[in-house]
């Protein structure tokens, strides 16, 4: 669960479903819950989590930091044309699920699961397409 906050109000509890796959062996995937059914996923590298628990990273519609505040607490920030979020998430649980993710893929050697011919070969198939 991550707080989603807003300006004046309460902080809302959302589900998040952390997940990662060895196909895309420098991302993650954070599943946020939308009403029901729905889910809104975002995909981010690995690296930004990891950054992200002990001090400001990224540039670009994806930031997380340490709460100022708080240093078991984790900021996230995503943005899109479609409008911006601010979200707090426990550091530990972060955390552990990173440490998940490096028992299945060690830092480093993210590029050896990497299918190079396969993934030129999606690419050389999508734009003919």
């Amino acid at each position: 669960m991550f707080d989603l906050l807003a300006p004046r109000t309460p902080a809302v509890p959302v589900k998040v479903e952390l997940r990662y796959d060895t196909r895309d062996p420098y991302a993650v995937v954070a599943a946020f819950r939308t009403g029901r059914t729905g889910w809104v996923e975002w995909v981010f590298a690995r690296d930004l989590l990891a950054d992200g628990l002990i001090a400001e990273a990224g540039d670009g519609d994806v930031r997380i930091r340490p709460a100022g505040d708080d240093p078991e607490v984790v900021v996230i920030e995503l943005s899109s044309p479609s409008g911006h979020a601010v979200f707090e998430a426990a550091a530990q649980e972060l955390a552990d699920f990173l440490d998940r993710t490096y028992d299945v893929v060690v830092p480093g050697n993210e590029h050896l699961w990497v299918d190079v011919d396969e993934a030129l070969t999606q690419l050389i198939s999508t734009d003919l397409t």
